[in-house]
């Protein structure tokens, strides 16, 4: 774990974790998840899968189950490129996350058998479940949401809002909370004012957009920095999302 995701961990008071791995197939592809939990857990509850960046299973998408845990919540760090065929490079990211954005249908698959694993956790209440994620995790989290995942909320760090699937009306319920920032070239405003007007045309009840000032993308991802690229980690804006999240879930899971 680098030293900047250890100061991330630790803006969570320490709490004892328990953590091992889970599996499913989808379509022939193994998906291994990372899950985290709070230890001894007695009866059942509220579940979180936090779906990762391009960059595939890294410490950051654990870290964030473990903090997850910490606050009391089962957290399942969800796979959807594949237990074999995690990227090592930006070129390898850029090809298996365009697979997925490329077949909208293959990437709610994946989302999905993520969000059963979780639900199939026997500590788990399954009427109290959240789906988030984080760049690529963000996109396949409002996925979720327009497939008309039953889950008790949505939110999306710095994820890309267009799809190739718009939702159709009435197939969004879960209340949405989209994090996103002012400065990111590849979320801009005109990208976010066509998600707002998807929403409204599928009536979704429930959504809020919370915009960070001068925040690039993946302003959430500690150890980010790549200006000249647009994708730059910023404190504040990860402080303050993981806020709007905990406040998030204090309500829609209560």
């Amino acid at each position: 774990m680098t030293p900047e995701l250890q100061r991330v961990l630790d803006t969570v008071p320490p709490a004892e974790v328990e953590t091992g791995t889970v599996g499913t197939t989808v379509g022939g592809t193994e998906l291994e998840a990372y899950l985290a939990a709070p230890a001894g857990v007695e009866g059942r509850r509220p579940g979180v899968l936090v779906l990762h960046d391009w960059s595939g299973m890294t410490d950051h998408v654990r870290v964030r189950a473990q903090m997850l845990a910490r606050l009391g919540h089962v957290a399942l760090a969800g796979d959807v490129f594949g237990k074999d065929d995690q990227p090592t490079d930006a070129g390898e990211s850029q090809r298996l996350a365009g697979e997925l954005y490329g077949d909208v249908a293959l990437f709610r698959e994946r989302v999905l058998a993520n969000l059963e694993l979780l639900r199939a956790d026997p500590r788990v209440d399954p009427a109290r479940v959240v789906v988030m994620g984080y760049c690529l995790g963000g996109s396949g989290a409002l996925e979720a949401a327009r497939a008309g995942a039953d889950v008790a909320g949505v939110v999306s760090f710095h994820g890309g809002l267009n799809t190739g699937a718009p939702a159709e009306p009435g197939s969004i319920t879960a209340p949405l909370l989209v994090l996103t920032g002012a400065d990111d070239p590849m979320v801009p405003v005109s990208a976010v004012e066509e998600f707002e007007d998807e929403l409204r045309t599928a009536g979704a009840p429930d959504w809020q957009v919370v915009t960070y000032s001068g925040a690039l993308h993946a302003f959430a991802v500690p150890g980010v920095d790549a200006p000249e690229h647009g994708a730059a980690y910023q404190e504040t804006a990860d402080r303050r999302s993981w806020r709007a999240l905990q406040d998030f879930l204090g309500e829609v899971l209560a």
